[in-house]
């Protein structure tokens, strides 16, 4: 073996070893990509209409209808249908403690708890240092990869929009959080859907145009996905 031949203490060269999946390449697995994102959101948002039109039970029957629908359709196409489960889950929380309090505002309370928690979580990332929008960005673009963390204008710029992320998350919690205090149902169901994905597909756009636009700049590394 000559001097520029080195191999590992296993005697197996190192492109020849199986490398193990990282736990964001994990993570990318389980999440299922967008699909799988879209996908476990379809029944909240069938609720959220169902209920504004009319009732809570037909609304929790039909997002939970949905949500079978989309189970049958991965089963017939040979995919998981975990994704199809998380919706159905995300809606029953919601509508378990509507039934039981008999307040349809109820329903939307897990999700502003959650996006509190989301945004709060958005801004302690950025301030340690560990974006969660570079992560999020390495487990639905990236495939896993991290080597933005290697590049300290990534970080940083990853560091910005995970900012701007939190600050927009808490703002529209906020707005619903005021309409639940103020027990205006209606008006909560239709800011749920107005402030749902509309700001999220902002963000997105935003996002995927400065990521890109620092990375063809040549200074920094270029990044998977980008």
């Amino acid at each position: 073996m000559t001097t520029g031949q080195q191999r590992t203490p296993s005697g197996l060269d190192p492109q020849d070893e199986e490398r193990l999946p990282s736990i964001a390449e994990q993570m990318a697995d389980q999440l299922g990509g967008w699909r799988g994102l879209v996908e476990s959101s379809i029944p909240v948002v069938v609720f959220v209409i169902a209920n504004v039109v009319g009732e809570l039970r037909p609304a929790v029957i039909a997002s939970v209808a949905v949500a079978l629908l989309i189970a049958v359709l991965r089963l017939v196409q040979r995919r998981p249908v975990r994704h199809a489960v998380n919706g159905l889950f995300g809606v029953g929380i919601g509508a378990a403690i509507a039934w039981r309090t008999g307040n349809e505002r109820d329903f939307y309370l897990p999700g502003i708890l959650y996006g509190i928690g989301y945004g709060l979580a958005l801004l302690l990332s950025a301030a340690i240092r560990q974006p969660l929008v570079g992560w999020i960005w390495s487990v639905l673009v990236a495939k896993g990869r991290s080597e933005w963390r290697d590049d300290p204008k990534l970080v940083r710029t990853f560091t910005q929009l995970t900012v701007l992320w939190g600050v927009v998350w808490l703002a529209k919690v906020g707005v619903q959080a005021g309409l639940y205090l103020a027990h205006q149902d209606t008006a909560l169901g239709v800011a749920r859907l107005a402030l749902g994905y509309p700001p999220y597909a902002l963000l997105l756009l935003i996002t995927v145009w400065v990521v890109r636009r620092v990375t063809r700049e040549g200074a920094a590394t270029p990044l998977p996905g980008a």
